[in-house]
């Protein structure tokens, strides 16, 4: 249950971590599934992206690049919001229902070096558009006004993460990997990062944002990152479930949902992460990153010096302005995190940690990133202060 396996694998496979049918019967007469056919939003042709499809009375979105772990690119952003936004106008759709293609991925990130880095070298701006895009939509998420169902199975890492986290249900199997693990390529944990790991019980989210652990299974349920818990061989018939409803309201589809929760087989007692969650708490209380670092030395357990070893390979960088950004984002709402962020991200583009970090990890791969500065002694407070500025005219708009 720990962090068996690589993050830079996931993250180099991932590429980065980063219309209308007629009703033939009436809306009270009939299931909503039986209503209609399928009703395709997108081109459906075998490179398609991201598919938009109605089934019924739902919404559902389907990331479709599972050879790339389904990671999140600028095209796939650029459909999803726009269909989103008349699915939340169209009063014919009560739910929407997001998971991925496969068996391996809901979202292993975002793309990172096909939507991100080569645009920074060519078309800076077009870099930026993808994050002020992708964080409109996770805002969009976040204040969505129907019950939204994020079927998280498998991978979610990074912009998977905000995919669903913000949304009201996110659904998670034995097979559910989640984590943020954005301090290994020299940027921070965002898409609302710094809006939900804060509001993770105790210190676990400041943990999370910092190392990048993986939390597995039942362990993203018990965590508070996902809202319900499903056997995976139970999904399809879950989302079958849901189709089904009539005209479903909130309380029907949590039903459903209850239901399955409750039904689940898997590590009914077990947790990995909850183990350790007193000295969590403790070593991560702390406000500065280096306080952090000596409390973990000072505790000397295996447990401990495993996160210890973490921590030491990430940017410097990131770490001081990942723990700004948490202490800073709990107090904050989603939209004033997610105009924090952008502003960060912004600024991450020009400086040398994260193409370092990218490079490392998903160019040259030799995992030995030559950060700058290299310890945390040199990143100095007017450092982190320029990473904070308002832009102006720059800023994000909602």
């Amino acid at each position: 249950m720990g962090r068996s396996g690589s993050l830079e694998d996931l993250l180099s496979v991932a590429g980065g971590a980063l219309a209308t049918l007629a009703y033939s019967i009436s809306v009270s007469e009939a299931p909503c599934y039986a209503r209609h056919d399928v009703e395709r939003m997108s081109n459906h042709t075998a490179a398609a992206e991201v598919l938009l499809e109605r089934k019924g009375c739902a919404g559902v979105i389907t990331l479709n690049r599972p050879r790339f772990l389904n990671a999140l690119n600028f095209n796939m952003v650029k459909d999803i919001y726009p269909q989103l936004k008349k699915w939340e106008q169209d009063p014919e759709i009560f739910l929407i229902i997001i998971k991925g293609a496969g068996e391996k991925a809901f979202c292993a990130g975002g793309d990172i070096r096909g939507a991100v880095v080569e645009a920074v070298k060519l078309a800076p701006k077009k870099a930026h558009d993808f994050f002020r895009r992708e964080y409109i939509l996770n805002n969009a998420i976040g204040s969505f006004q129907k019950p939204y169902v994020a079927l998280i199975h498998g991978i979610t890492m990074g912009a998977g993460a905000g995919l669903s986290v913000h949304g009201q249900f996110r659904v998670a199997t034995e097979k559910t990997v989640f984590a943020m693990p954005e301090t290994a390529i020299g940027l921070f944990p965002d898409v609302g990062g710094g809006y939900f790991l804060p509001r993770l019980q105790g210190k676990l989210g400041y943990f999370l944002g910092l190392t990048g652990f993986r939390v597995k299974g039942r362990d993203v349920y018990t965590a508070g990152i996902a809202t319900h818990f499903v056997d995976s061989e139970k999904l399809v018939m879950l989302e079958e479930d849901l189709l089904a409803l009539k005209s479903p309201s909130e309380e029907n589809i949590a039903d459903i949902l209850e239901t399955y929760h409750t039904k689940s087989r898997i590590d009914q007692d077990k947790s990995y992460i909850f183990e350790h969650m007193d000295k969590i708490n403790s070593w991560f209380s702390a406000n500065t990153v280096e306080q952090i670092i000596e409390n973990l030395q000072q505790d000397g357990s295996p447990f401990a010096l495993e996160q210890l070893k973490v921590i030491n390979k990430m940017s410097p960088t990131s770490l001081k302005i990942a723990l700004r950004q948490l202490m800073a984002g709990s107090s904050k709402t989603l939209q004033e995190v997610l105009t924090m962020e952008y502003r960060l991200v912004r600024a991450f583009m020009v400086h040398h940690d994260f193409h370092e970090g990218v490079r490392a990890v998903l160019i040259d791969k030799d995992r030995s990133p030559k950060w700058k500065p290299a310890n945390l002694k040199e990143v100095t407070d007017e450092d982190l202060n320029n990473y904070f500025k308002f832009p102006g005219s720059n800023d994000l708009k909602f």
